[in-house]
Order: structure tokens, then sequence, then C-alpha cells
């Protein structure tokens, strides 16, 4: 697949201060170029262009609404508004390939357009039924898909009026056929995945409570654990947390905590967000930190691949710290195969500090600051 490639940077190191302590800044990871590809059928045709002009970056710049319509501040929980007998009927505005050429997958962003009629809080999902006879019930339509809302509730032009999924396409490699088999690719990723603007999509929800921001957590420290598409939540937090500063959020809303993010994928053409994250680094070096876990490109203290238990035990001391004598928050997002991995990494540090995980992991649950949502 032939791209434009950009001759890699790294900015040298120096020191900063992290949660009142000095730090070594940690240096932006050196990253290629994406390749400008649309999310349609022949997004493999299309990566051939000679565009230079990456189309997610340039709609995510666009920028929308001034001024945030903050009346959505004082809104009660909105809470499966739209079932599969009443769904809603919302409209594609946008689809957009956000990884690299190199990446392992496809991975879209889609902008949905609900007008205000949807309303959701960070931390939700929506349901997509893609058109279609449900192949398993002859007659019937497709079940419904569950997706994590990747926008905040202002949605990326920030008019409350859209909402944005991050959808990975699901496909299956045959190796006896040596190719994709087309019968068991995912039948909703893959309708997304293809979704031209103006696509309309029945959808339910909003659902989910496990990932909202706990009220009066303002002043906490927040650990998010990401791998791939577990992104969506906590790309909304940090949207709320960080950006939205800059169209009027703290007239209602204050944080002044700190936003750690663990994110895990196979390499930095993998990256999800990335410009955005690295904006807020930059911005606001004292309230976030980011650490990735590039299983392909890095290596772990017993020279295995760098999955994001590995990475997040390197900061075991920090983080058992921050949670049982600081009151912050964990949070976990991703395919559920990331659980048992950092849950044994969690019981062995645990047990080399005399600690019993179990009771710990109890203690957790309890005070309401340990959060999965795995799929």
């Amino acid at each position: 697949m032939a791209s434009a490639i950009r001759a890699p940077t790294v900015a040298p190191a120096s020191r900063a201060t992290f949660a009142g302590r000095a730090v070594a800044a940690r240096a932006p990871c050196a990253r290629p170029a994406r390749t400008a590809f649309k999310c349609t059928a022949d997004w493999k045709e299309m990566g051939r262009s000679t565009a230079t002009e990456d189309p997610y970056v340039t709609l995510m710049n666009g920028g929308g609404a001034k001024e945030l319509p903050l009346e959505l501040e004082d809104a009660p929980l909105p809470l499966n508004t739209y079932s599969n007998k009443k769904p809603f009927i919302g409209k594609v505005l946008s689809c957009e390939r956000m990884v690299g050429p190199n990446a392992t997958g496809e991975t879209c962003n889609i902008i949905i357009e609900h007008g205000g009629k949807m309303p959701y809080w960070e931390g939700q999902s929506y349901g997509v039924i893609p058109p279609g006879e449900n192949p398993k019930k002859p007659g019937k339509p497709n079940t419904v898909r569950l997706y994590s809302i990747a926008s905040s509730r202002y949605g990326d032009n920030f008019d409350g009026k859209t909402a944005t999924l991050c959808v990975r396409r699901a496909v299956y490699w045959d190796p006896e056929l040596g190719a994709e088999d087309p019968a068991k690719k995912g039948v909703c990723s893959n309708f997304l995945c293809d979704s031209t603007p103006g696509t309309q999509l029945t959808m339910t929800g909003p659902t989910g409570k496990v990932l909202l921001i706990p009220p009066g957590s303002e002043d906490k420290t927040h650990i998010m654990v990401a791998t791939g598409t577990g992104i969506a939540p906590f790309r909304t937090y940090l949207k709320r947390w960080f950006k939205e500063r800059e169209y009027g959020i703290e007239k209602k809303y204050k944080f002044s905590g700190v936003a750690w993010l663990f994110m895990g994928v196979a390499n930095s053409d993998s990256k999800l967000y990335d410009e955005e994250f690295q904006e807020y680094l930059e911005k606001y070096p004292d309230q976030f930190r980011l650490d990735y876990a590039l299983s392909r490109e890095m290596q772990n203290k017993s020279g295995g691949k760098m999955y994001i238990q590995d990475k997040v035990e390197e900061y075991a001391e920090e983080v058992f710290d921050i949670l049982f004598n600081k009151g912050g928050h964990i949070y976990f997002c991703g395919l559920k195969g990331m659980m048992p991995g950092i849950q044994d990494m969690l019981k062995r540090v645990a047990e080399s500090k005399g600690m019993d995980w179990e009771q710990k992991a109890s203690e957790l649950k309890e005070k309401k600051q340990w959060h999965v949502e795995v799929y």
C-alpha cells in the first residue's frame, strides 16, 4: 500500500511537574503520517491515493459551536430512551479511517447526527441495529450491537446534536482460503465502516451506568486502562476534562484532578485519537499523563511483548498509592481478554506488598473506585 510518510521526529525530553512533583516529561513517540483513507468498501484501493490531507484530522480540527449548550448539564441522566421496538433513526455525517497503513485492521471514526433528540452522558453506549435479516433467525431482523460512545455529551461539533462512534471493522481471515471470508465478517461493524454521509442508522439507547464519571470525583486521580476501541469512553472523559474548557464547560463543571491514560495497541499506526492526547499533554502537563503499550514495538521487562498489564505494572507503586491512599478511580475498557492478565498482575503486585488482592479489590468495588466494561 503506497503512502507518503513524513520523516519521524522526536522532541527532546524535558522536566515538568506532575501531580505536584518534578518528573521527566515524556517525548512524544515518533509516528508516521496516516494515509488519507475513506471508510468505504473499497478503502484498500483508495489507500493507493496520493492525497496528503488526512480527512480525519481535518474533520476534528474543523471546530463547531463556539459555546457549549450548557443546559445539558442540568438535564437528567438519559437511559434507554429508545428501544428495539421504538428505535431512533440517526444519520451518518462522516465516516473516516483513523489509523495508519500499518495498523492491524481498520478503525473508523463515525459521526452521527441526532439533532439533540438522543442525548447521552460520557461513558454510555448506543445500540445499532444493522439492516437485513438475522442469519441465525430467518425472518427476524439483525440483533442490536452496542458501541461505546466516543464523544462527550456535546459531540465533536460541541452543539449537543451529534455523537461519535469508534468502530473497528471485524473480519475473519480463513487460513485455508488464504483470504478473508466475507460470510464470517462482522455484520454491524462492516455496515458502519462502509457507511457514507446520509446513511441512516437504526439506533437504541443510550444505555449504561458502569462507566459514568463518578459524581464528586472532580479532584481525584482517574486511571484509565484501554485496549483498542476501548478508548472510546475515555476520550469522552478527556474531552470533558480538557478540550471543552475552550468552550465554557467550567461555568458548570470544573476538573481539578489528574487523568492518567494507559493505552494498548499493536503499533504506532494503530494509535487512536493520539493528536488530541498530545494536545492535552502540551496544554495540561500537570493534569494529564499518557503511557502506551505497543505490543509489536515495545518489550516488557522480561524481553517479551509489551502488553497493557506490563505497562501498568511499571507504575505499580504509584497506582496502588493512588487507589488505596488517595481515593483514586481506575477504569478498564476493551476486549474482555485484557482482564485476566491485568488481574494476575495486580494480584502479584499486591502479594509482594503483603496484601490480599481479593480483599483489596472488594474494597475498591465497595467504594465505587473500580469500573470495568469489557466485551
